[in-house]
């Protein structure tokens, strides 16, 4: 142990030596460290958990755009498809669908007044609070309904 190894130098002078003394106890002390990283369990992973957040909202964000891409497409496609349909109705079908559409809006406004008529005012407030905490926050509820598939998608991956 007092000896050198074979193969390192040896120190001419004694300030030589405390240089490599120094040397020695800043790389064995960058090493206790490194192993102590290494051996907090805690550490490591809550270092991971914020890696797999991080990943997890990274790809819900790109989900998200690839959902929205995805369906401006097929709602362009549907569109398309729904004129193409159109056109090649007879009249007379054309205007029973007019006719059939009009009194659904009818019905359905009958239905909203009735809704205002009858419901308890506490349960008309707190659903109107709730449709318009949804049109609100549409982008937050989007992004968690997609975090949550890919969360879902991840684990059902693991199970299977």
């Amino acid at each position: 142990m007092t000896h050198p190894p074979h193969d390192g130098q040896t120190a001419s002078s004694p300030a030589e030596l405390r240089e490599q003394v120094e040397q020695t106890r800043a790389e064995l002390g960058e090493t206790v460290e490194a192993l102590a990283a290494k051996t907090d369990v805690k550490t490591r992973a809550r270092e991971k958990a914020t890696e797999v957040k991080e990943q997890a909202t990274v790809k819900a964000g790109e989900l998200a755009e690839q959902t929205g891409a995805k369906a401006g497409e097929l709602k362009a496609k549907a569109a398309d498809l729904v004129h193409q349909a159109q056109d090649k109705l007879p009249d007379p079908i054309k205007d029973k669908a007019a006719h059939a559409a009009g009194q659904a809006r009818t019905a359905a406004a009958q239905a909203g007044q009735l809704w205002e008529e009858k419901a308890p005012e506490p349960v008309r407030r707190t659903t109107s609070q709730g449709a318009r905490l949804a049109r609100d926050n549409r982008k937050l509820l989007l992004a968690t309904a997609g975090v949550a598939v890919v969360m879902w998608l991840t684990c059902r991956r693991r199970k299977g």
